[in-house]
């Protein structure tokens, strides 16, 4: 497995993914994927990688900013998804790993995240890598007719 750079010719097979992560109600609140030129206006250009082993598209990562607000230009969320036949295999540790260090290197000194409390697998990378629930948003948003929680994660570079 190797880490690269995302392409925009990569994006059908992480849409693929996220569909994947849509279907389990339990990775985003949202219903649909975005198409690209929508997708690439509200993700950094930096720290988008995608894991890949013989041509196959893996998992991917991705940062969004936090605010158009220039104090908080350092502050990005996660978007991290694991093909499911490629989930328990590391994946999802490499692509974090790397996009902490590619992260810093554009100058991002918080990384946080918001996750279902149901998904323990994600709950768990984060804990790896250091980050520390910051709270839990009680019913902050609808999906599937039902209100639903999130663990608010967040994680600070030692090196900025």
């Amino acid at each position: 497995m190797h880490i690269r750079l995302m392409k925009e010719s990569d994006y059908p097979e992480v849409v693929r993914i996220y569909k994947q992560g849509i279907k389990t109600e339990n990775a985003t609140f949202r219903t649909e994927a975005l198409p690209y030129e929508e997708w690439t206006k509200h993700h950094h250009a930096h720290s988008r990688l995608v894991a890949m082993e013989d041509e196959q598209l893996l998992g991917w990562v991705a940062l969004s900013p936090f605010s158009s607000i220039p104090a908080y230009a350092g502050v990005a969320e996660i978007s991290l998804y694991i093909a499911e036949e490629s989930r328990g295999k590391g994946v999802g540790t490499r692509l974090m790993d790397d996009v902490i260090q590619a992260s810093e290197a554009a100058g991002i000194w918080t990384l946080q995240s918001q996750i279902f409390p149901e998904n323990q697998a994600s709950l768990r990378l984060h804990e790896r890598f250091d980050f520390r629930e910051v709270g839990r948003r009680e019913r902050i948003g609808r999906l599937g007719g039902r209100w639903r929680d999130t663990v608010l994660l967040e994680r600070r570079s030692t090196y900025l």
